[in-house]
């Protein structure tokens, strides 16, 4: 039965000297993790927070648990911050850190924030909400580069934990013990996903069917351990479950430098300096500007033999320029949702070629149709619903009607169904059309916005692009590309639509286009469709 905080406990007793996590200049032992996150939990339980009501006596949306916000960069804080309330029993969850005023108090309004771990560079916005926050009960603010002064009455992280005590967490930790995964927000207001412990840990956090902590510090005793780069903000659940997945076997995560903001040289470089094997980034937004620094500057990334890519569209021309710069490596495309855990994957190389869009599916996984009311087998013409069942979350947080749309039972049977359009080929292979609540209906066809970024992203000049819908009294919706071209490039949309066309059938190619200098998205690198809109319809007038 695995908790999280009872996995890493454990592989910390067969690996105590192993690094654990490197960042900047600090570096980290597993003993060290376990010290400093057991420290972190003791700080928490003399607060009085932890675990109240056990979960047979709750609603699937319900939480008997303390939530602490991690409201801060990448850094060894975020995920000691994860490991040490587990280890309290408390509830970790992610805050968006480019949020303004309105949406950090949604976000802490709706999860019943408790503690705020937060980067003194964010104590400012802090300030301003704090006041209309009074159920948050402890405030450890992370010095950092800002200078920042302590907000009145927060703690001082790094002095709170040289106070506490190092004691091993209660007995009674459980895999019941949530594990809180707020979604983006970028086309609705966000919610935060509960799962059980037990679930999350074989559905996202690992990569083997290993069942008991013994198989699993067995194998990690006997292995040397991979070193491995989430680049994407840990407030990403792309970049926490690779550190996740890299600790599960007894590897090392490395942060980079520069935090704030995509650094490809200060990537390259912790590649090169650290020897890293293995580096995560999400789709075409982290993969361009990493490609042009490849061509800028040489580094000796003999080390790398893996790019894991999750959370939005990498397409097949990108990687197969990063695959002419790196022939050794493998690049994977893993696909899945926070309410689903790991669903998918591909793998492209220098043998096997390039390809985007389609996936071999995990186990547990399946496309229902439409109506949810059966199964779909390969080769069925219908387009369903990507489903998971087994290792599936309980529900959203405080809310029964969404959890019960989002998790439906069919014959017996819970499904997580988080809003994936898809197809089977007859091998069985799974087709990726696109998340049904970005789809556009023009003129009575359903049109999967993903699918028209793919396809114009075929050509050369387009550095980025989202696509959305935009009123038309003769469509209903029209197709709506906004596009980031790239320096020195100035394709017409009329050679925009036919290298489109090559990809997707006529009806679906953008019937206006909106030139920007910058696409804008999620820290994550996920499209913000809410921008898009927004733009889309300031320059149509609307």
């Amino acid at each position: 039965m695995m908790n999280l905080a009872r996995v890493h406990e454990s592989l910390a007793r067969v690996i105590p000297d192993r690094e654990c996590l490197i960042y900047r200049d600090r570096r980290f032992t597993w003993q060290q993790m376990t010290d400093r996150t057991r420290r972190l939990a003791d700080v928490l339980r003399s607060h009085g927070l932890g675990c109240h009501r056990e979960r047979a006596e709750l609603q699937n949306w319900e939480s008997g648990q303390d939530h602490i916000a991690l409201y801060m960069y990448n850094g060894n804080e975020y995920l000691e911050g994860m490991l040490g309330a587990y280890k309290a029993r408390c509830a970790p969850f992610n805050v968006n850190y480019r949020y303004v005023e309105e949406e950090l108090l949604y976000l802490f309004h709706n999860s019943d924030a408790r503690v705020a771990i937060y980067h003194a560079a964010f104590a400012p916005t802090l300030a301003k909400i704090r006041d209309t926050l009074p159920d948050l009960k402890l405030l450890l603010q992370v010095e950092d580069d800002s200078g920042n002064a302590l907000l009145e009455g927060a703690l001082d992280y790094e002095e709170a934990l040289s106070q506490a005590t190092p004691a091993p967490p209660p007995d009674d930790l459980s895999p019941d013990d949530l594990y809180i995964l707020y979604t983006g927000g970028t086309t609705g207001a966000p919610k935060g996903v509960l799962w059980r412990q037990e679930e999350i840990f074989h559905s996202a956090l690992t990569t083997s069917r290993m069942q008991s902590l013994e198989e699993i510090q067995q194998r990690v005793e006997s292995s040397e351990g991979v070193r491995a780069i989430p680049t994407p903000p840990f407030m990403h659940g792309a970049a926490h479950w690779a550190a996740f997945n890299m600790w599960h076997v007894g590897g090392t995560v490395i942060v980079q430098s520069n935090v704030q903001h995509l650094d490809p040289d200060d990537i390259w470089s912790t590649v090169e300096r650290e020897k890293a094997n293995t580096i995560t980034i999400v789709g075409d937004a982290f993969a361009r500007p990493l490609i042009d620094q490849l061509r800028k500057k040489s580094y000796d990334l003999s080390s790398l033999f893996l790019v894991t890519s999750g959370g939005a569209i990498f397409t097949a021309s990108l990687k197969q320029e990063l695959l002419d710069l790196l022939p050794d490596i493998r690049i994977l495309d893993a696909l899945g949702s926070s309410e689903s855990g790991a669903q998918g994957m591909h793998f492209s190389s220098r043998d096997a070629g390039a390809s985007t869009g389609r996936f071999d599916m995990a186990a547990g996984n399946i496309v229902l149709s439409d109506d949810l009311s059966r199964r779909l087998e390969p080769g069925s013409p219908e387009r369903g619903w990507l489903a998971r069942e087994g290792y599936v979350p309980l529900g959203y947080y405080k809310d029964a009607e969404k959890t019960g749309r989002t998790f439906p039972v069919v014959d017996g049977v819970r499904y997580s169904v988080p809003g994936d359009r898809a197809t089977l080929d007859p091998d069985g292979t799974l087709k990726l059309l696109g998340r049904d609540s970005v789809t556009i209906n023009s003129g009575g066809e359903k049109i999967f916005a993903e699918e028209v970024e793919l396809a114009l992203k075929h050509h050369s000049g387009v550095y980025d692009c989202v696509v959305c819908g935009t009123p038309s009294e003769r469509w209903g919706s029209q197709v709506t590309a906004i596009v980031q071209l790239r320096p020195g490039e100035q394709p017409s949309e009329q050679e925009l639509k036919s290298v489109a066309n090559q990809h997707i059938t006529g009806y679906k190619l953008p019937k206006v286009f909106v030139f920007v200098e910058r696409i804008v998205r999620a820290p994550s690198g996920k499209a913000d469709y809410r921008w898009a809109r927004a733009v889309a319809m300031d320059a149509l007038g609307q």
